[in-house]
């Protein structure tokens, strides 16, 4: 962060058009800025070819641009991409770009490392270092999209934030990365293609419904009952279900939208009928539809993935209460891009680590 300039893309384009006629410009010149930063994703400002050289110079004098890097990438044999996005110097993050035969979807981060600690998930091993900005949100997004045009000639179908971080406690620059990713002066993309998922947090689900915002909201269930959340997830001790189950609510009633519940099955934990019992009689409070999600161990995990047999019966028991269900089977193992894997045995986020403890 340079010292005494500030981020040219915190600014919204009304606001831009006022800092820039107070430069001494004419307030166009705050829409040809905008459309560089945001459809065209500029990094620099020596990319504004159509501004003059003197106008670049001033810009250059005044702000900067939060742009990403990208650290290191890895391809899975099922062409799921990763990638680790340097931030600062010291800061990672990480992007997935996962391709299957009906869509292409960017998995992307929301915050540098976590504060949650859920005990299945990798990233909340790391301590949550900063928020990231609504730009760098957008950064991978667009760095994603090209990696599917470019490699695989397909465009980017669906954004789930889903990587590290909890989305909602982010909240400000994760709504407004998906204003900009879904507006035309953006990204043009329709929000109904993008999905926050979120481990709980009751309040600001009901902030999304007073926002009422449009794009998709998932909530991070992985168990229908206090007892079995409370071990695998703390935030359910400040979050409970029955707070969880009025918010959500809530937010139905304000938005209209369904509700994806998702729910990472663990073999001896969560896998029985009876859990599923409990999964059905919860979700029911809002049209919805369930994701069981297998589970992808990590390091020194203390879980392990359910029988291939207990979640189709699981399932099945789900489909039997005329709940809409999928099964989400596993992308990218080989690389640790999978669910929960996010900051699992990354070399770059390892190398990041070493310079934090320096």
């Amino acid at each position: 962060m340079p010292q005494g300039k500030k981020n040219i893309r915190e600014f919204s384009l009304e606001e831009l058009v006022t800092v820039i006629k107070e430069l001494g410009e004419k307030s166009f010149r705050a829409n040809q800025v905008y459309e560089w930063l945001w459809k065209k994703n500029a990094h620099t400002f020596e990319e504004m070819s159509n501004l003059s050289l003197s106008f670049r110079n001033l810009l250059e004098e005044h702000f900067y641009i939060d742009a990403i890097h990208v650290e290191d990438e890895q391809i899975s044999k099922d062409k799921t991409i990763k990638c680790a996005f340097g931030i600062e110097t010291g800061k990672i993050v990480e992007g997935v770009l996962i391709p299957t035969k009906s869509r292409m979807t960017a998995c992307i981060s929301s915050q540098v490392g976590c504060s949650l600690a859920c005990t299945f998930c990798a990233t909340g091993r790391l301590k949550l270092l900063r928020n990231l900005t609504a730009g760098e949100i957008v950064d991978q997004v667009v760095y994603l999209k090209n990696q599917a045009e470019q490699r695989y000639n397909t465009p980017l179908t669906n954004i789930v934030y889903m990587g590290m971080g909890e989305p909602l406690l982010n909240y400000k620059n994760v709504v407004r990365s998906c204003e900009i990713i879904s507006s035309e002066k953006g990204l043009g993309m329709s929000p109904k293609r993008i999905t926050v998922s979120t481990a709980g947090i009751a309040k600001m689900i009901r902030k999304l419904g007073d926002d009422d915002v449009k794009f998709n909201l998932a909530l991070s269930l992985h168990a229908a009952n206090d007892e079995k959340r409370n071990k695998i997830m703390e935030i359910n001790e400040s979050n409970n279900l029955e707070e969880l189950r009025e918010a959500v609510i809530y937010f139905h009633e304000k938005t209209s939208s369904r509700v994806t519940f998702e729910y990472i099955i663990f073999k001896d934990f969560n896998d029985s009928i009876e859990d599923a019992a409990e999964l059905a009689q919860f979700t029911k409070c809002v049209p919805c539809k369930i994701n069981i999600i297998e589970y992808n161990p990590i390091d020194e995990g203390a879980f392990q993935q359910a029988d291939a047999a207990k979640v189709d019966a699981f399932a099945n028991y789900l489909e039997s209460k005329n709940l809409i269900v999928n099964v989400r089977r596993s992308r990218g193992k080989d690389i640790d891009a999978a669910c929960g894997q996010l900051a699992n045995k990354n070399k770059a986020i390892a190398s990041s680590e070493r310079v934090l403890k320096g």
